[in-house]
């Protein structure tokens, strides 16, 4: 299987259950007034570990841990790293997780107090990835992909379920582009149960892979990204979630730095949540640019994670 399907979600959303939080959508009368529609939030700042990864890292780690995996690698921007360190404890298997020196602290804290070794390498995700794949041969761990893999983007497909069995009237849904695994599983899951379902992708104007890849009509690596969204300035969309997206995904749009910031304080101020810029680029969109395409619509917006250092949040 190179890419997921309703099935693989649905046992994915199996073997989740008790493990995770299956986070409740929210409502801010306020915040949809400013779309002139219906707005909800998919608050996955509050799922165990800050975010949403742990969805796909779980359910991949389940896959190696019964194949008899000796322990796992992995690569990540922070919150995948943090996701695969609680799954690996969980199963009883040592991991490592290579992370760029511009890493949040408290991305690293995080992963280091759930027992994973973290090494820093470089600001690139080729960077640190080819280290990862080293190390993973060099220990003879299994590496875990932050997002190209069936496994993990059946986990991240979970959220599209469960938005639907919470809010069936639901036409649209928002959802961040990182590497694609996020958007494809939650695509897969919403087309493949209901198709009249809108799904629009939202990336950062500085790391608009997704967005250059649909305009040019093939996949796009960028020469290089700049986004306060660290983890959603990947170069380029994967192998496998790039054609999924392509599929699934009815629109593409992007959102500034600076409209994050304004929706960061938004989501602060209404809803009292803290959400680290790359989980506010949805609603970003949502109070900037989406405005007259949201209006009378019933819309969700994934907020996909909340794990912001002190310094970050008193910046923005």
């Amino acid at each position: 299987m190179s890419a997921p399907t309703r099935q693989s979600i649905v046992d994915a959303q199996q073997r989740l259950q008790g493990v995770i939080h299956e986070t409740p959508l929210a409502k801010s009368q306020s915040l949809s007034n400013l779309v002139r529609g219906e707005l909800r939030f998919k608050p996955e700042n509050l799922q165990v570990t800050g975010s949403f990864k742990i969805r796909g890292a779980f359910n991949k780690v389940a896959e190696v841990a019964a194949a008899g995996a000796r322990g796992v690698v992995t690569a990540s921007s922070g919150n995948h790293g943090q996701a695969v360190a609680w799954a690996a404890r969980h199963f009883g298997l040592p991991a490592r997780i290579v992370v760029p020196t511009i890493a949040p602290v408290v991305k690293i804290q995080a992963a280091e107090a759930f027992g994973a070794e973290v090494e820093m390498c470089g600001t690139r995700s080729s960077e640190r990835l080819d280290r990862a794949h080293q190390l993973a041969e060099e220990l003879g761990y299994v590496f875990v992909p932050p997002y190209d893999d069936p496994a993990i983007m059946s986990g991240q497909g979970t959220i599209g379920l469960e938005i639907l069995e919470e809010w069936p009237e639901v036409d649209t849904v928002l959802v961040p582009i990182g590497g694609g695994g996020l958007i494809s599983g939650i695509a897969t899951a919403i087309k493949e149960t209901r198709p009249d379902v809108r799904v629009i992708g939202v990336e950062p104007k500085g790391a608009a892979k997704a967005f250059e890849s649909r305009k040019q009509g093939h996949r796009v690596e960028l020469p290089g990204t700049d986004s306060i969204a660290d983890g959603l300035i990947t170069l380029s969309l994967g192998h496998l979630t790039h054609p999924v997206v392509e599929r699934y995904v009815d629109d593409i749009v992007t959102v500034s730095d600076a409209e994050i910031r304004e929706a960061f304080w938004l989501l602060f101020s209404r809803l009292k949540y803290v959400v680290e810029p790359s989980g506010a680029a949805t609603a970003a969109w949502a109070f900037a640019a989406g405005r007259d395409l949201l209006a009378g619509h019933r819309t969700a917006a994934v907020l996909s994670g909340g794990n912001c250092d002190p310094d970050t949040v008193r910046h923005l």
